[in-house]
């Protein structure tokens, strides 16, 4: 089973890109899964509360990481750039730095996106790209995923609902999956 984590880097309860998170889960091809996390736990990163010990949520979330085979990270685009709950948790899950090889190195990661403005993600997303060469992920490159006017792609219970942008997500998934299977 190729097991896949999903991070939404949104803590709205309507979230687009949690919504976008749970259709890939459901269009995930055979032998695989999606898993969602949360981050909703994680505080603002402090040396201070690092040198007291590594917080429970971070140290859950970052044991997530390591078993998963490949990392899907859902990114809002806030000021034409990442947003700053899902930097800060990526901040936590490089401490201590020693573990940034165990949890980063080498992992396969996607990034995609839905935003309610014209341009989809593609801002946010390559905003995140000099972020995970520092560290040292393999980010696929295969597909982009950014869903542009994603109020009028979702319903009111975050369902999507366009068919041609569901299918793009399957395509996209499987992809991913293909790639983590590959590497």
């Amino acid at each position: 089973m190729t097991r896949i984590l999903g991070i939404s880097g949104s803590l709205r309860r309507g979230s687009f890109n949690t919504s976008l998170l749970r259709t890939a889960a459901d269009l995930m091809p055979a032998g695989s899964e999606l898993v969602i996390a949360t981050i909703e736990n994680i505080p603002l990163y402090n040396a201070d509360v690092e040198a007291q010990g590594i917080p429970q949520a971070v140290s859950d979330l970052k044991k997530q990481v390591i078993e998963a085979k490949g990392l899907l990270i859902a990114t809002p685009e806030y000021n034409n750039s990442v947003p700053g709950v899902l930097k800060n948790t990526i901040d936590w899950l490089t401490r201590p730095a020693t573990d940034i090889k165990i949890v980063f190195a080498g992992r396969p990661v996607a990034i995609m996106g839905a935003s309610p403005g014209g341009f989809g993600t593609i801002l946010s997303q390559n905003a995140w790209l000099p972020i995970l060469r520092t560290l040292q992920t393999r980010p696929w490159f295969g597909g982009r995923m950014m869903v542009s006017r994603a109020g009028t792609v979702f319903d009111a219970n975050g369902v999507l609902i366009d068919e041609a942008i569901k299918k793009q997500l399957q395509q996209f998934v499987q992809g991913f999956v293909q790639f983590v299977n590959e590497h």
